[in-house]
């Protein structure tokens, strides 16, 4: 974009980047940490980290023993030969107690939270009070709800009148509560004192706050590492306005894992599949004389996420996505390696294929 003004000395201008479309969703999210419980078969991937988690002190402490005992391995001390089910850990020799195949993991993560207002529009029903992170408020808001047979509107309206009591001795009353959102976030902001000034964590890192969905996705590039498996790297737009203004390649054609870099998809672009019958590669795709093979396999990018990626035939103009069309009027793709042998073209605005490849 030229910005132009006027001044006393003349006229500059300025050009800056201008963003077309949306980087982010309007909600701002906070941060909280939850304890997440699993329970995991003890494997060879019950490194001195992953014991840490266990939640049975004793257990713990057992594992990192027969740990020690194999130099820090865990595959030597919980597989094969030495696998629980053929050499147990004893808790207690002397009472036979052992450590169960299945142990009882605590993390804790971080989730990105919003407060919202107990209203019938907020909570329509028992599945939408699940995200309510507090189990308290949880269980009373779902008590009100089946006090009026799970009628939302009639549990949650006129809450000054018929309070849900937390505490009603002391007069508190439940309007707002705090309920889990979205995981892909990034932060737009940084902790700051009084005076402005960052506030660091114990590590010495600044502090993020304030996190929004990135929301749409800029493109996805396919990369093929030094096994010869294919492997995704997802931009969202908001991560590719950030390379722009820092002077950094959009696409990442150099991967600092010393992958090779394929080709990317953005929405919109064209790709050509395989066929039991067909076979891009053998055939001169800007040839129009092959254009009759190529349209049935010719798609174009729909939408994308990581490792989901929907693919409309190009004659395709109704967004139908029943069963019956997949694989012919639309492809759904959930694994980055079912893209192998597919080929990007590029088309003019006479619907010509001008181009195979990477553009």
């Amino acid at each position: 974009n030229k910005n132009t003004t006027k001044s006393g000395t003349g006229i500059k201008e300025q050009i800056t980047l201008t963003p077309r479309g949306q980087l982010h969703k309007e909600t701002v999210y906070g941060k909280s940490h939850q304890y997440a419980v699993k329970w995991e078969k003890v494997n060879g991937s019950f490194e001195a980290a992953k014991i840490e988690t266990v939640a049975n002190k004793s257990e713990r402490d057992s594992l990192t023993r027969r740990l020690k005992e194999n130099g820090g391995n865990p595959k030597n001390a919980f597989t094969g030969k030495n696998a629980l089910s053929k050499i147990p850990v004893y808790v207690s020799l002397e009472k036979n107690i052992t450590v169960p195949e299945k142990v009882k993991l605590v993390t804790l993560e971080a989730g990105y939270t919003i407060r919202k207002d107990v209203t019938p529009a907020n909570f329509k029903d028992s599945k939408s009070l699940e995200k309510v992170i507090d189990a308290g408020n949880r269980q009373l808001l779902q008590k009100r709800l089946d006090e009026f047979n799970g009628d939302a509107k009639a549990a949650f309206s006129n809450l000054d009148e018929n309070p849900i009591w937390q505490n009603k001795e002391k007069g508190v009353s439940i309007k707002r509560v705090k309920i889990s959102g979205v995981s892909n976030v990034e932060s737009l902001h940084i902790k700051k004192d009084h005076f402005g000034e960052p506030i660091l964590n114990q590590e010495g890192k600044e502090i993020p706050v304030d996190f929004v969905s990135t929301g749409n996705n800029h493109h996805v590039a396919i990369y093929k590492d030094d096994k010869g498996d294919l492997q995704e790297e997802v931009v969202s737009f908001y991560e590719a306005v950030i390379r722009k203004n820092q002077a950094a390649t959009i696409v990442k054609k150099q991967h600092e894992l010393g992958w090779e870099f394929l080709f990317t998809m953005k929405q919109n672009e064209y790709f050509i599949f395989q066929a039991p019958d067909f076979n891009p590669s053998e055939i001169d795709l800007t040839d129009p004389e092959n254009y009759f093979m190529i349209s049935p396999n010719l798609y174009r990018v729909q939408k994308l996420g990581s490792k989901d990626y929907t693919f409309r035939n190009h004659l395709e103009s109704a967004l139908n996505d029943s069963k019956e069309l997949e694989w012919l009027a639309y492809k759904r793709i959930r694994s980055t390696e079912k893209l192998r042998g597919m080929i990007k073209v590029r088309i003019n605005h006479l619907g010509k294929i001008i181009q195979v490849g990477e553009y």
